[in-house]
């Protein structure tokens, strides 16, 4: 398996095969639907039987739960196992198996109520192809009984992975479905959500959740920084998500990862229906939706209190949405296309121009291209705090980082960019220490990449427009090392050996047009 956060897992290509299987029975925007509840259902099930097997190694009764749930693993009933699920696989009732089985594990499993599929045999899909598909990943995945393989980064990479190949299948635009992993591990590596409140109201699949998670177990592990001394490190979960399928899912990648997190009462429209409306949060960090037009902007024009956002573009509906939902010392980092920077719209503009002017802008930062497998328009991170002169930081009041990462990142296959660690390290340490009280002598401008802007000055100049671009301005050319005389002697030779080639080729095409009696 590829490491370093990488996206890649390195067998993705039999994953993908093993999915195949349903190609020409079922559109491949369908495929979530069957392949990631029977990933989790052998995830579970392994872990479940391992766990079984090191109890009776133990000398210890087997069929005491106690001893499974402290572990954080869940009971599986015979029934459900992974075992009997591929015994039954070929035989003409596995829709109906398959659905006794994950209501079982329901049973069983509390916090597991209404997240598993139980449809089946209800669907479009023939009983022999599940079958077949079941063959597949027994033959393909590989086993989570060992210790290594029971590493729940694996199954959420598998997860993750799935969730990027269907969002690509669906071809579905503004990454509504899949943020890339780099790009959420620089949020997190950005904001450093060591404790407290974590909000995202169009969670997806969970994975700011799950890289927040491992943000903290790694820096706790470490005992680094801000968590030296502590005996624990907690953070509370809250989301919401519009699609159903997408919420089930989520719930089951933070159950398998032990984070409790409170979604609120089923899927449901963010901008039409708050479930946390009340709630002030630590952390907001999300990646809604690009651009999307008629949501609904005439509902409740009262609440958005830099100004009402247009009806065909919600994306300042969502800016606003996260800001307003900051606690007085909180953060927010919000994935948006890059017009959202410039746009000239009467209620946008003056939406930002209102932003920053409140001193709610903190950071922003322009991302490479081609991160997004699933659009291909250009993104950025908004940062927002809701005050510059929190004692934990610098007194940033009137001032701005813009950070323009165009020129990281490395193509991992034809058509998708990813952040390094070093890209992901480099940025988040530029801005840590230009808001830093100990460290802020460590940040400096960099043309090209960084610049710390006043709101009275540069952005006032630039009426308002915050395209990281326009603030740190081109990179410098390479420097070759070669004196200017010298080099323009050469290239001044080079050029006059380009004209008289130029000369000579002209020539030879007047003989030959004058030959065929074309002459000019």
């Amino acid at each position: 398996m590829t490491g370093n956060g990488s996206d890649l897992l390195g067998f993705e290509q039999e994953l993908w095969a093993a999915a195949n299987k349903l190609r020409g029975s079922i559109d491949a925007a369908e495929y979530k639907h069957y392949v990631l509840p029977l990933i989790f259902l052998k995830y579970i099930s392994d872990s479940f039987e391992a766990r079984r097997a090191e109890i009776i190694e133990e000398g210890r009764n087997p069929d005491q739960r106690e001893r499974y749930s402290m572990e954080g693993v869940f009971w599986v009933p015979k029934k459900a196992l992974w075992s009997t699920i591929t015994e039954r696989a070929r035989q003409p009732t596995i829709r109906e198996e398959l659905d006794a089985a994950m209501e079982a594990i329901e049973n069983e499993n509390p916090d597991l109520q209404g997240v598993l599929k139980k449809d089946f045999a209800t669907s479009d899909l023939q009983g022999r192809v599940l079958g077949e598909l079941i063959d597949e990943f027994n033959n393909r995945l590989p086993s989570f009984a060992d210790e290594d393989s029971r590493s729940k980064d694996i199954l959420g990479r598998v997860y993750e992975y799935f969730l990027g190949q269907f969002a690509n299948a669906e071809k579905r635009g503004g990454g509504e479905f899949y943020t890339p992993r780099s790009v959420v591990r620089l949020i997190v590596e950005m904001l450093e959500p060591y404790e407290g409140t974590i909000y995202d109201g169009c969670c997806g699949s969970g994975g700011m959740f799950v890289q927040s998670d491992k943000f903290i177990r790694a820096h706790a592990h470490k005992g680094d920084g801000r968590t030296k001394g502590r005996k624990k490190l907690e953070f509370v979960v809250y989301g919401q998500e519009f699609n159903p399928t997408t919420l089930r899912l989520a719930k089951m990648n933070l159950v398998i990862r032990g984070i409790e997190a409170n979604l609120g009462n089923g899927a449901e429209d963010t901008l039409y229906r708050d479930w946390h409306e009340e709630e002030l949060f630590d952390f907001c960090m999300v990646n809604p939706p690009f651009n999307i037009k008629d949501w609904g902007h005439e509902h409740r024009p009262e609440r958005w209190e830099h100004g009402v956002p247009p009806k065909n573009s919600a994306n300042y509906a969502w800016i606003q949405h996260y800001l307003q939902h900051l606690k007085p010392a909180g953060f927010a980092g919000i994935v948006m296309s890059n017009g959202s920077l410039s746009t000239s719209t009467k209620e946008e503009s003056a939406i930002r121009k209102s932003i920053v002017d409140a001193d709610k802008l903190d950071c922003v930062l322009m991302l490479p291209d081609r991160l997004f497998k699933t659009t291909g328009i250009s993104a950025c991170i908004w940062f927002l705090t809701n005050t510059k002169t929190d004692s934990r930081y610098r007194d940033r009041r009137g001032e701005t980082l813009f950070i323009d990462c165009r020129g990281m990142g490395k193509m991992i296959d034809r058509r998708q960019r990813e952040l390094s660690d070093d890209d992901l390290a480099e940025v988040a340490k530029t801005y840590h220490n230009w808001r830093s009280k100990d460290n802020y002598e460590q940040y400096e401008d960099v043309r090209g990449f960084c610049k710390s802007a006043t709101t009275e000055g540069e952005i006032t100049e630039h009426e308002y427009i915050i395209v990281p671009g326009r603030y740190v301005g081109a990179p410098p050319l390479p420097d070759d090392a070669e004196p200017f005389e010298e080099k323009m002697a050469r290239l001044t030779k080079e050029l006059g050996e380009h004209f008289a080639e130029s000369r000579r080729l002209e020539d030879d095409i007047r003989k030959n047009l004058g030959d065929l009696g074309f002459d000019f």
